[in-house]
């Protein structure tokens, strides 16, 4: 296990080699820290939002606003979690030359910097990037259901897994859309 500053950290769960910042297709899940459950209730295999509920699914549904190469697919926000497919299509995206759809290599830019801020660049979420997404949606919810709930917080990580195909998509759209009707059997049930 490596250590920073003198003290054992986990590794980072992210795919080696790859950029997520790429374009692609992403299913993200996010936690309640300890799975509590601060976004309401599922009754009759519905979801009924409680007010910090409804932070976290308007939340979700303006991430284009502040991210306009994402679009959205299916979401759902359960009691202690939420699921949503993020698309990351970037025609712009300056630090990749994209030689053939699958093919891209990443340019490395030379920043004269501490070997300690160049440390810190190295380890922080790169612009555009699901990781900067998601901060940034975490940090917003945050930020409005501490107003009224003083206890909320999310686990410090959250799960990723780059959608590869079209059979992958379809499932991993049907689980999410299903979610509520299958709360009882969810391994976040509890």
């Amino acid at each position: 296990m490596a250590k920073f500053k003198n003290r054992y950290r986990i590794g980072s769960a992210r795919l080696k080699h790859w950029n997520y910042a790429w374009n692609g297709a992403y299913f993200i899940t996010i936690c309640t820290n300890k799975r509590e459950c601060f976004f309401g209730d599922v009754i009759d295999g519905n979801m009924h939002l409680s007010n910090t509920g409804q932070f976290a699914y308007n939340f979700w549904q303006e991430i284009p606003d502040h991210f306009p190469f994402v679009t959205l697919d299916v979401f759902v926000v359960m009691p202690n979690h939420v699921h949503g497919i993020i698309v990351i299509d970037n025609q712009n995206v300056e630090t990749l030359h994209c030689v053939e759809t699958l093919h891209c290599v990443e340019t490395l830019h030379c920043n004269v910097s501490t070997n300690k801020n160049q440390f810190m660049a190295n380890i922080s979420p790169k612009p555009g990037s699901v990781s900067t997404i998601i901060r940034s949606y975490k940090s917003v919810v945050t930020k409005h259901t501490k107003k009224i709930l003083p206890e909320f917080g999310w686990q410090s990580r959250f799960y990723d897994h780059i959608i590869r195909n079209d059979g992958s998509y379809e499932r991993i759209r049907q689980y999410i859309i299903d979610n509520p009707k299958k709360w009882e059997q969810d391994r976040f049930y509890g």
